[in-house]
């Protein structure tokens, strides 16, 4: 059965995208996009992508989450945690990712399928040097993950 792949990288040039970094230890990731919604799409499909995901082709799964915390940076470690773990206890990667946030809520609409195979699995998102702040033409951070 073919399976989807989700590439790594994507241009610098694009309005929104993520960037592998090097990094010493663990695994880091620059994010950039116009908005904070896009900015987590951009990390949810950052973290797939260093994780070289191979999807089942099918059955596709849909699934909603919501999530608040006090600040952006928080939100953003909650909701790659909560893909973490569905990931890991649930096999779920998700290809389709929609964001909204408002008043520190996050609601995604998530759509994906099981996965075939991760070459590199990651354990946690940490805190370190996490900042979301405005960049050249939105906002941008780093990611750090425990792999």
């Amino acid at each position: 059965m073919m399976g989807i792949i989700i590439h790594k990288g994507m241009a610098k040039d694009k309005a929104s995208g993520f960037q592998e970094l090097p990094h010493t230890a663990d695994v880091a990731l620059h994010i950039w996009a116009p908005d904070l919604e896009s900015l987590f799409e951009q990390a949810a499909r950052g973290m797939y992508a260093l994780m070289q995901v191979r999807l089942q082709s099918a059955p596709r799964v849909a699934r909603r989450l919501e999530l608040s915390a006090q600040d952006a940076e928080s939100l953003l470690v909650a909701f790659l945690s909560e893909l973490i773990y569905l990931c890991e206890q649930e096999r779920l990667v998700f290809d389709d990712v929609s964001v909204s946030i408002q008043d520190g809520r996050l609601a995604a609409e998530l759509s994906g399928a099981r996965w075939e195979d991760i070459a590199k699995a990651i354990k946690a998102v940490t805190f370190h040097q996490l900042a979301i702040r405005g960049g050249e033409d939105g906002l941008e951070t780093t990611v750090v993950f425990d792999v």
